[in-house]
């Protein structure tokens, strides 16, 4: 099943055109002398003409939406390597198409249980982080993790959890006092609960709220967990990943399970539009949640390893770095961003929790254990239709 999957999404990719960057040679000579003055790192232009292909998540970086910088064509104005960009929304899909072969990546940036997993089948080049004039930023909090613990594959890039969000005009604030995820399973909102649509986060979800530990490897309580998941699916009105930002801006969705750097976007962009975000809020539910950490990592066999390793760099500098940080409203690594006075998140207590956040990150399982979930997954995907 994975295998036609991975088929089939690698032949989508071929056929659709992949995200370019739509600047012309003049706005790049304006973009390169904008920045003049403002990168402290060196990027030569050796590698200039060279195509990187980045495979990142929805939504996860600066664009050049709403006047912000678009890090992208700022990284082909200096470098002048040229990046072909496209996205995914769940680190299984990204999965699918890299080991489905037919469609090459240089960088990819997933979360942590992934990485464990590409670094296991041997997907992953090692970075050489002597070349990377800012890997000196990564806080020492984000290094030596469990998913990296040598420092080998990855560059750290966000941080985030997941959180529970809902319209406030819509649910009654004494369903919101206890702060559980037992809102998922409210019959009063039936019709107007999103569901997150990967099997990792869905099933978490119920595993939290039944204290089942999220990392078990034992198929009777990821059977428990999905009994528990299917009981909730009668009352969504769908399954959403990128779509949660529609649903939830509008109002006629009360509650979905989604990241909290996405909650602020959505607050932000729209209040920056019309003033509309206070409908929403958000909490971390007391029965504990994902602790997430995204990173860089270069694809095995990478035809452009120097120019990847200058990406990540490029990322990874001060005035990059804060640009991006502002505008995906993600915990940032990056200690020269949190330590910036123009940097304004960094006491967003719900960013940079400094109370305590009961969560816990996901890790690799076993072969069979994913196999497990995943094939309860897909029923519980294919019995909602």
């Amino acid at each position: 099943m994975k295998k036609i999957v991975s088929l089939v999404l690698a032949a989508i990719m071929l056929a659709v055109p992949l995200i370019l960057s739509s600047c012309s040679g003049g706005e790049l000579a304006d973009l390169k002398a904008e920045l003049e003055g403002k990168l402290e790192g060196n990027y030569e232009n050796d590698l200039a003409g060279t195509t990187l292909y980045v495979y990142n998540w929805g939504e996860y970086i600066s664009d050049g939406e709403d006047d912000a910088l678009d890090i992208n064509a700022a990284f082909e104005a200096v470098t002048g390597i040229h990046v072909e960009y496209s996205t995914y929304d769940s680190n299984e899909s990204m999965y699918a198409t890299v080991s489905g072969g037919g469609v090459e990546y240089d960088v990819v940036i997933p979360s942590d249980y992934m990485i464990e997993r590409l670094v296991k089948e041997d997907r992953l080049e090692k970075i050489d982080t002597s070349k990377l004039q800012n890997y000196k930023y990564i806080g020492d909090e984000y290094r030596d993790l469990f998913y990296d613990p040598d420092n080998e594959y990855s560059v750290p890039y966000a941080v985030g959890y997941v959180c529970l969000i809902y319209n406030n005009t819509l649910v009654d604030p004494e369903d919101v006092e206890d702060q559980s995820w037992s809102l998922m399973w409210n019959e009063k909102y039936k019709g107007q609960i999103l569901g997150i649509d990967n099997a990792r986060d869905a099933l978490a979800i119920s595993m939290f709220s039944l204290g089942i530990d999220v990392n078990t490897e034992d198929p009777a309580e990821w059977d428990r967990a999905a009994d528990h998941l299917s009981e909730a699916v009668p009352l969504f009105q769908g399954w959403a990943m990128d779509q949660v930002f529609q649903k939830m801006e509008g109002e006629n969705t009360a509650v979905a399970a989604y990241y909290a750097g996405d909650y602020f976007t959505m607050v932000y962009d729209m209040d920056d539009a019309n003033g509309n975000g206070d409908h929403l809020s958000m909490y971390y539910p007391k029965e504990g949640t994902n602790v997430f950490y995204d990173a860089c990592c270069i694809l095995k066999g990478s035809k452009n390893y120097e120019a990847a390793l200058l990406y990540l760099d490029f990322l990874m500098d001060p005035y990059i770095a804060l640009q991006n940080a502002e505008y995906i409203h993600y915990a940032c690594p990056n200690t020269a961003v949190t330590s910036n006075e123009e940097y304004s998140e960094y006491g967003n207590d719900m960013l940079y929790p400094t109370s305590e956040v009961k969560a816990e990150a996901y890790r690799h399982l076993d072969d069979e254990v994913v196999k497990h979930y995943t094939d309860l997954w897909n029923k519980i995907k294919s019995s909602s239709k």
